[in-house]
């Protein structure tokens, strides 16, 4: 028996004064379907969504939503002006009864539904609207990057929310880890039209570059064919003029469709220089400890970071990671420990805040009007890694048309600040990067390049994200808060961090001191072997932790020996082959550590 969709959109047209945005564009949501709606920066995902809310007139065609069907939208930036509290506009369409719901919800995302209004920031707004959405419970919820602004434990309890609930729903996010999650199937929108794959994020990329790669393929043909007809043309038309007409107008129709294809938009051409090369120690940080009134945000932490390191630091938000940041950047000063730069740093910041941009000023205003960008007597070139270049052509590398160019910056898009600020940042050599929150708002793309970026680049690298996928990705070494001044080091990306902390596995000794956990409590003093109580403690745990891992090890071994495995079980066997690699890296590390700590022993005694 065929389903009632929620949701149709018949032969959708629209166009904002220029090209179209849509041109006969249809689709169908059914009861359940839980789609991730992808696409480049600029493609219209946004607006797409906005069409399917109902909250933007389109040209022509239909927008049908099924009897008795509620729909739901995420508002970016809610009109609050007629409440007084976070919690007044969360709980407005609900019956008394209900707001109970809202109290969940404001715990889950982590807001005060007390809050006013007129205090509140941008991501307590947003977080605001999400728990509205989520307490409403409509048939089908349309999700406009509903992660941003939250952090890891908040991503969490919603990833969790919507894996439970039984309405449809549609996703924007850059967020890769929570798109495969939750997705089952994929809407993709390029250039103006709308791809569906059953499938979920986690396929999209392949069935992505399969379909261009298929494009390839049909226009390096066309293109063939053309040329052969092209010098048949010149070659044999004279003496066939009359009957081979038909064959001329061809040629005209190949050409016709050859220019009728709209070419896919490149990715940006962003590039990264390190400069001079920093000293081999970039910074070292001994008993740092920071406090604000009663709240502890760092307590006796060593950390030391080396030329070359890539450092995620991760935990709740307000937890005092951009605090920590600043520590060791030297913007402020802390209430005990000591600080010390290496030599020859150079740094480059990507502020989350954004501060950065003047969103009243134009693109072209904003790169030529900084002083570290400017060119002295020339008003349309910046400084890019030390050579004049026209502001428009560097804003063409970066995605932006020269239209753009003279536009305000509050008129982009949040991946287009993101793009900008990325500009911004790539003009000027470094050898150290601070990226707070870089990810929020870019395509997948634009954030595989930036990626790849980092791993070619020639410095250091200090991140801020709650993106769990981009970290893995990029980071060596995860600096977890977990509360009360209590941070952690942990080898590897935030797999890595998952699988020690759960296990509570050592972890290997990198170019960030390993593992030194900083508590409230006093240091113990070192004992006479020259080791702490804390370090005899662990050397003493060790061989069994190392007898433990061999045993798992072993196990895993023989489970992925099994015949068969990979073909008949492809899942088991990934996430075998998975737990064997993250046990045999923990194994290498047990063995490091308790090799080091048994040389400081005998060192000591000797």
């Amino acid at each position: 028996m065929a389903r009632t969709p929620l949701l149709q959109l018949s032969e959708i047209s629209l166009t904002f004064g220029g090209d179209p945005v849509f041109d006969a564009l249809s689709l169908v949501v059914q009861p359940g379907d839980r789609l991730a709606l992808v696409g480049r920066n600029g493609s219209g995902k946004s607006t797409l969504m906005k069409v399917m809310a109902g909250l933007v007139d389109v040209d022509r065609g239909d927008r049908i939503v099924s009897p008795g069907v509620s729909v739901g939208y995420m508002e970016q930036d809610p009109d609050m002006g007629a409440y007084a509290t976070l919690g007044d506009f969360a709980s407005a369409s609900l019956d008394p009864s209900e707001h109970y719901k809202v109290e969940m919800a404001s715990e889950g995302l982590k807001f005060d539904p007390a809050r006013p209004v007129d205090t509140a920031s941008g991501g307590e707004r947003r977080r605001a609207a999400l728990a509205r959405l989520m307490a409403e419970a409509p048939d089908l919820m349309l999700l406009d990057e509903p992660t941003n602004h939250l952090d890891i434990e908040a991503i969490a309890w919603l990833e969790a929310e919507l894996k439970q609930t039984r309405a449809g729903f549609v996703l924007i996010s850059h967020d890769r880890a929570f798109l495969k999650a939750l997705t089952r199937g994929t809407l993709w929108i390029d250039r103006g039209a709308v791809r569906r794959q059953e499938e979920g994020f986690a396929g999209f990329e392949a069935w992505r570059d399969k379909l261009w790669e298929e494009e390839d393929i049909a226009r390096h043909k066309l293109n063939r064919k053309i040329k052969a007809e092209a010098r048949w043309a010149v070659e044999g038309i004279s003496a066939r003029r009359k009957r081979n007409q038909g064959r001329v107008r061809a040629l005209q129709d190949l050409r016709a469709e050859r220019a009728a294809q709209i070419k896919r938009q490149g990715v940006a051409a962003m590039e990264l220089s390190a400069g001079p090369k920093s000293g081999r120690k970039v910074i070292e940080a001994t008993g740092l400890t920071k406090r604000f009134g009663d709240e502890v945000i760092v307590n006796g932490l060593d950390l030391r970071i080396m030329r070359g390191d890539r450092v995620a630091f991760v935990g709740p938000n307000g937890v005092g990671k951009t605090t920590l940041i600043k520590l060791l950047m030297g913007e402020i000063a802390p209430d005990e420990g000591t600080v010390t730069q290496g030599s020859n740093i150079l740094p480059a910041v990507f502020d989350q805040s954004r501060a950065a941009l003047d969103p009243d000023q134009s693109l072209w205003e904003n790169l030529v009007g900084d002083k570290e960008m400017r060119v002295s007597g020339q008003a349309d070139q910046v400084l890019v890694r030390g050579q004049p270049k026209h502001v428009v052509g560097y804003l063409k590398e970066f995605l932006f048309d020269e239209a753009q160019a003279r536009a305000p910056v509050r008129s982009l898009s949040g991946g287009e600040k993101a793009r900008l600020l990325l500009a911004k940042l790539m003009a000027r050599e470094s050898n150290l990067l601070v990226l707070d929150e870089p990810t929020n708002d870019l395509d997948i793309e634009t954030l595989d390049l930036l990626q790849e970026l980092l791993d070619d680049y020639d410095g250091t690298v200090l991140l801020v994200s709650h993106d769990r996928d981009f970290i893995d990705r990029v980071a060596a070494t995860t600096i977890a808060f977990e509360g009360r001044g209590r941070v952690t080091v942990y080898a590897g990306g935030w797999s890595d961090y998952q699988a020690q902390k759960s296990a509570d596995a050592p972890v290997a000794k990198g170019t960030a001191k390993p593992r030194k956990e900083t508590t409230p409590a006093a240091t113990p003093k070192a004992e006479a072997d020259g080791l702490s109580f804390t370090e005899r403690h662990r050397l003493e745990e060790l061989p069994g932790v190392i007898d433990r891992l061999t045993a798992e090890i072993a196990k895993l071994e023989d489970f992925l020996a099994q015949p068969n495995l990979y073909s008949e079980e492809p899942v088991k066997f990934a996430k075998g082959t998975e737990a064997l690699v993250e046990r045999q890296k923990a194994l290498a590390a047990a063995e490091e550590e308790w090799l080091e700590l048994e040389e400081k022993a005998e060192t000591s005694a000797g």
